[in-house]
């Protein structure tokens, strides 16, 4: 997950994130994790100034921009395709590393950081960068996903759930590291595959030795999505 030549190619275009997007939908709560990240920055940054980091394709950003027009918003990655793709929607976007943030000291009111911390090489650095740019008082709102996400899809396909460095089990913790005040929210959500070839594809946008492995199903499934939406200052 923190090679940095794997996660240059997974992320070289728009389209592995356009696939594994479309298949999520709320859990039995009815919530989504990225519409409770938004209202969490809105409720922090709405009118101020804001940064994202790992912006991917932009929509997280342009759904915050139409929120809350007069926000100003920069989003940064390090993929130029995400970039690229994130101006496309009206979005200010701009090629940077987590690590290395080109931005002076206490400039923003809120950073993002939505289901990307599981791939920075070094993590520590880059949530010290985070407060670096932070302005006192400010927020960190970050997202990510738990070691049971799609945990019976993986092992459907002869995998194992997936352990980062940055999941909802040690989120917390580590934020603590850097920041006083820290406050996490765990929310269930289902991804639905309509048949074998979905699951397939999607299982393939990450790892294709998993996908040909996936046995063949007729119809549609169902698997269970953990996600955590976090908030640090």
């Amino acid at each position: 997950m923190t090679d940095s030549a794997q996660v240059a190619r997974q992320y070289s275009s728009t389209s592995n994130l356009a696939t594994r997007r479309g298949v999520w939908g709320p859990g039995p709560e009815g919530h989504s994790p990225a519409d409770v990240l938004r209202d969490a920055v809105l409720a922090a940054g709405r009118g101020r100034r804001i940064l994202e980091i790992g912006c991917g394709a932009g929509l997280f950003a342009r759904s915050v921009l139409d929120a809350a027009p007069g926000t100003q918003y920069v989003a940064t990655d390090l993929s130029p395709a995400m970039v690229a793709a994130t101006a496309a929607l009206g979005v200010p976007a701009q090629q940077a590393s987590a690590d290395a943030l080109p931005f002076p000291d206490e400039s923003f009111d809120v950073v993002v950081a939505a289901w990307m911390l599981y791939h920075v090489p070094d993590l520590d650095a880059a949530l010290r960068e985070v407060r670096r740019v932070l302005r006192v008082g400010g927020t960190f709102c970050v997202a990510t996903n738990g070691e049971r996400h799609l945990a019976e899809l993986l092992r459907d396909a002869g995998g194992e759930p997936v352990v980062t460095q940055f999941s909802s089990e040690n989120a917390s913790p580590t934020l603590r590291r850097h920041f006083d005040d820290v406050t996490q929210r765990d929310i269930e959500t289902r991804a639905t595959f309509e048949d074998h070839d979905a699951a397939a594809a999607y299982l393939a946008s990450f790892s294709p030795t998993l996908a040909a492995a996936l046995p063949v199903f007729d119809g549609r499934r169902r698997y269970a999505g953990h996600a955590s939406v976090v908030t640090a200052h």
